[in-house]
């Protein structure tokens, strides 16, 4: 199998290229979230260089053993929603306030096979309100956003608006070593 190395000046360069892509969008977080562990490295960086807070999520699906679970955080699901409380619901007559709702710029080193950014889509859609809440539509790409150093383009995640690089995995079997790994 073929080997792609990476160095930290990769990882530099990969910052860089998100945030001019985030001005070029006119787009910046209200926080970032780092994947564990992959994802750390990237969002600590972007982090400092936009003076932005940061949070991590542990998203744990590959070689997980069974006490190790994936964490659910349903406080950025409802930062991302704009998800109000019961008292304001009755004032507002609805579950959420446009003005409340965070932009989330969720990162990790690459968008692979794309189950972690599902499974982080489909836990925050069903922890503060069902999947088929129609104004889900509007959070993802609107205030939750998707970073990756690698995008891979045969990626079943089709949502990552941010990437440095691509390959193809589905045409070339490459492995990817990161400099932190």
């Amino acid at each position: 199998m073929k080997k792609k190395y990476y160095t930290w000046q990769d990882v530099e360069s990969a910052a860089d290229t998100i945030i001019a892509q985030m001005c070029k969008d006119r787009w910046c977080p209200d926080y970032i979230v780092g994947i564990t562990r992959g994802g750390l490295c990237l969002a600590t960086l972007l982090s400092h260089k936009l003076n932005v807070r940061m949070e991590t999520l542990k998203v744990k699906l590959r070689d997980a053993t069974e006490d190790e679970s994936c964490e659910t955080n349903c406080w950025m699901s409802e930062d991302a929603f704009g998800y109000v409380d019961l008292v304001e619901q009755e004032t507002l007559k609805c579950r959420w306030d446009l003005h409340k709702r965070k932009n989330i710029l969720v990162v990790d080193d690459i968008n692979d096979t794309g189950v972690t950014f599902e499974w982080i889509k489909n836990d925050w859609q069903g922890s503060c309100l069902p999947k088929e809440e129609s104004a889900w539509n509007s959070i993802w790409n609107n205030n939750v956003r998707f970073a990756v150093m690698t995008e891979n383009t045969s990626s079943q995640f089709e949502h990552v608006r941010y990437y440095w690089n691509e390959v193809n995995k589905a045409e070339e079997d490459v492995w990817l070593v990161y400099p932190y790994e």
